[in-house]
C-alpha cells in the first residue's frame, strides 16, 4: 500500500504554480489497482507529484481481484480504480454486480499476452511456420493449436485455458485468437455462466499475479494476461508466448479508469483534476520515444506496485517482447499509454467489448445499434476528458495537436489487415460486424440450453 501523508500539504514548493486550481469538492481518495504494468499511470500520477500538483492527496492500494476491486468502487471503498474495461459496461448493463459505473480516461493500449506451457508449445510447433532464420513466423494463428486441441480431445481431456475475470479483454482477446482459428471457446447463457457451453477449449478464471504458477501446476495449459505474467512465465522457463495483443488486434484498448457515476456528478472538479494527473502522466510514459520507461520501469517493479523483478517488467516494458526463451523481438508498441489518442475513452472501443458481450451470450438477446450507441455514452465520458484536457494546454502543460477535439467519439474503423483474421471493425455498425465473424451469436440468435437457436 502507499500512502501519501497529508503533511505534504505544507510544502507548497511541490505545487506547480502552472496549474489553474480548481475548487475541489473532495480532495482525499483512495484508488485500486491490480498488479499489472498497465496500472502505470496511477504510480506515475502519484511518484511524479501530479495528483499533489491538483491538490489531491491519494492513496493507492493494491486489490486481490477484480470484483474485490469493483465492489470498493461500488461501495465507495474506493474513490476510483484501474478497471477492466468491460467491468463500466458489465456493470451499467446489468451483468453481474449491477452499478452504474463511468470512465473519463481510458488507460492505454495494447499490453497483453497468450501464453502456452512449454508441453504444448512443442505440440504446436510443427503446425508453425517458421522464417528463414529457422524461428517462428509471427502472428501465430491458433490454427496451430487446433489439431492438439483435438487430439486432447479424442484422449477424453479437457483442454483448459485461463482468462482473468469474464468480462475482461483478456476473455475477449483470447476468445477472439481461438474462434479465428476455428476454435469454439464457448457461449454464457442466462442459465449458465460458466462460458463454457458447446467449447472446444474450456476457459475459467484466474488472478493475474497467480496464472504462471497455474499453469507450472498444469491446472491449465495456457492463459491470456496482461504484463508482466507472460514475461514470467518465459524467465521462470515454463511457458512460451504464442502472440501478443498488438498482433491479434492493433493498438486495441486495453484498462480505463473507473469511478461511480454519482462521484463524477458530486465531486465534478475533483474528477477534473484526477483526470488532468491521469493524463500528465501518460505524456510522461510516452514522452521522448519511451525515455522515461526505466523509470516507470524500477517505480512498478517495488512491492507496492506490480512487485516483479525489474528485468522481466522491462522485458516488454521497453519496447521489445520475448517469445520463446532468447528469442526477443522488437515490438515498440507493446505498451502504449498516451500515442494514438491512447487516453480517449472511445465510443467505439466501448462498443467492441459489447459486441464481444453479445457475441457469446453475455448479452443474451439481440440489441440494435442505437443501443450499442446509447450505452456506450452512458459510460464513456470524453466529455470530461477533453475538458481536462483543455485546462492542461491552457496552463502550458500539455499540447493542443495532441488531443482530438472534433471527434464524435468514433475512431475510423480499424482497417482488416490490423486484425489477425482480417475482419475490419466499425464501431458504428455493430450488427453488421457481428454478421462478419464466423463463430459466434448474431442476429436474433440466442442459447437455450446448450443451443444455439434463431
Amino acid at each position: 500500500m502507499k500512502k501519501l501523508l497529508l503533511s505534504l500539504a505544507a510544502a507548497t514548493a511541490l505545487v506547480s504554480p502552472a496549474i489553474a486550481e480548481l475548487e475541489l469538492e473532495k480532495d482525499e481518495l483512495t484508488f485500486g489497482f491490480i498488479k499489472l504494468t498497465d496500472m502505470a499511470p496511477l504510480a506515475v500520477a502519484y511518484e511524479q507529484g501530479y495528483f499533489l500538483d491538483e491538490g489531491l492527496f491519494v492513496t493507492l492500494e493494491a486489490q486481490a481481484n477484480w470484483k474485490v476491486l469493483l465492489d470498493g468502487v461500488i461501495d465507495g471503498q474506493l474513490d476510483g480504480a484501474h478497471m477492466l474495461a468491460g467491468q463500466p459496461l458489465a456493470a451499467t448493463i446489468g451483468y453481474g454486480t449491477e452499478a452504474h459505473i463511468v470512465t473519463p480516461f481510458s488507460m492505454d493500449l495494447n499490453g497483453n499476452g497468450i501464453t502456452v506451457s512449454n508441453e504444448i508449445w512443442e505440440e504446436m510447433k510443427p503446425n508453425i511456420p517458421v522464417m528463414e532464420d529457422g524461428r517462428p513466423q509471427h502472428p501465430i494463428s491458433a490454427e496451430a493449436l487446433a489439431p492438439v486441441v483435438e487430439k486432447y480431445k479424442s484422449e477424453g481431456k479437457p483442454f483448459n485455458m485461463g482468462m482473468v475475470f469474464p468480462v475482461s479483454t483478456h476473455n475477449y482477446e483470447l476468445r477472439y485468437w481461438l474462434a479465428a482459428g476455428g476454435l469454439h471457446p464457448g457461449y454464457y447463457s442466462p442459465d449458465n455462466v460458466t462460458g463454457q457451453i458447446g467449447a472446444d477449449v474450456f476457459l475459467s478464471v484466474t488472478p493475474p499475479p497467480q496464472m504462471p504458477a497455474t499453469l507450472e501446476a498444469g491446472t491449465i495449459y495456457g492463459y491470456c494476461v496482461g504484463e508482466p505474467w507472460n514475461q514470467q512465465a518465459v524467465f521462470k522457463g515454463i511457458g512460451v508466448p504464442v502472440i501478443t495483443d498488438y498482433e491479434l488486434w492493433k493498438n486495441n484498448p486495453e484498462k480505463v479508469f473507473g469511478i461511480n457515476a454519482e462521484f463524477a456528478e458530486e465531486y465534478p472538479n475533483t474528477t477534473l483534476a484526477v483526470t488532468k494527473a491521469l493524463i500528465r502522466a501518460a505524456m510522461w510514459l510516452d514522452e521522448n520515444d519511451n525515455a522515461n520507461r526505466p523509470e516507470a520501469v524500477e517505480i512498478l517493479s517495488r512491492p507496492e506496485y506490480v512487485g516483479a523483478d525489474y528485468d522481466v517488467i522491462a522485458n516488454s516494458m521497453t519496447g521489445t517482447f520475448e517469445y520463446e526463451k532468447g528469442d526477443k523481438r522488437d515490438v515498440p508498441d507493446f505498451n502504449v499509454f498516451f500515442r494514438y489518442n491512447a487516453t480517449y475513452p472511445f465510443y467505439s472501443d466501448a462498443i467492441w467489448y459489447l459486441t464481444q458481450m453479445r457475441r457469446w451470450g453475455q448479452i443474451a438477446d439481440a440489441k440494435p445499434d442505437s443501443w450499442y450507441d446509447e450505452v456506450a455514452k452512458s459510460v464513456y465520458k470524453p466529455e470530461i476528458y477533453l475538458e481536462a484536457a483543455r485546462l492542461l494546454v491552457d496552463e502550458g502543460l500539455a499540447n493542443e495537436a495532441d488531443f482530438p477535439w472534433d471527434s464524435d467519439g468514433y475512431k475510423a474503423p480499424t482497417p482488416a489487415e490490423d486484425i489477425i483474421d482480417g475482419i475490419a471493425y466499425d464501431g458504428r455498425t455493430p450488427n453488421a460486424y457481428l454478421e462478419s465473424l464466423s463463430i459466434g451469436l448474431k442476429g436474433d440468435q440466442k442459447i437455450v440450453g446448450s443451443d444455439v437457436q434463431g
